[in-house]
């Protein structure tokens, strides 16, 4: 197993979203200015997030994303597994390499035991962990905002004076010019 770029990016915004989904749903925009990522790519990241029941998405003025389950309930190993597919190869590292160069392999046995206990380690942190990391260390600012929600007032019927206009050419009329 080898965590890639993008792993670790998904794993960075997720904690993000945990730190942040107290106010509402985390805008993609405020994760990309806070993590300095790509806001493409973190919209291609949520939606394979999205697609594996991890995160949320609300549309609209004030929508985002919010985590799905319990930020205790997901592991750092699913958060990964979600973006990287083709992360758990049967070969690791130095296996896939001397394949490609045309050797023989003589330590296959090592290199997936160290991606097996790689993923088992993963799969034992989870989320929560991770917020309440940076929770305590006061790494990370918590950006609270409020939630946005418009009143919209539904206009009561006003009684029609009996002797008013009752269309636009009735009051034409009243009009003096």
């Amino acid at each position: 197993m080898r965590v890639t770029t993008r792993g670790r990016q998904a794993v960075t915004a997720m904690i993000d979203v945990g730190l942040n989904q107290k106010a509402g749903p985390v805008a993609l925009a405020g994760v990309a200015r806070r993590q300095q990522i790509s806001i493409s790519y973190l919209e291609q990241m949520f939606a394979e997030l999205r697609n594996h029941g991890l995160v949320r998405s609300t549309r609209g003025p004030g929508g985002g994303y919010v985590i799905a389950r319990s930020a205790q309930a997901i592991s750092v190993a699913e958060v990964v597994v979600a973006v990287d597919r083709g992360i758990f190869e049967a070969n690791y590292m130095g296996v896939a390499m001397c394949e490609e160069a045309g050797e023989r392999c003589l330590t296959p046995e090592l290199w997936n035991s160290l991606g097996q206990r790689m993923f088992e380690f993963l799969s034992s942190v989870h989320l929560q962990n991770l917020i309440d990391v940076e929770l305590a260390g006061g790494t990370q600012t918590v950006e609270v905002r409020p939630i946005r929600r418009r009143l919209v007032a539904i206009p009561a019927q006003l009684p029609v004076p009996p002797n008013g206009p009752n269309s636009v050419f009735d009051l034409g009329k009243l009009v003096v010019v």
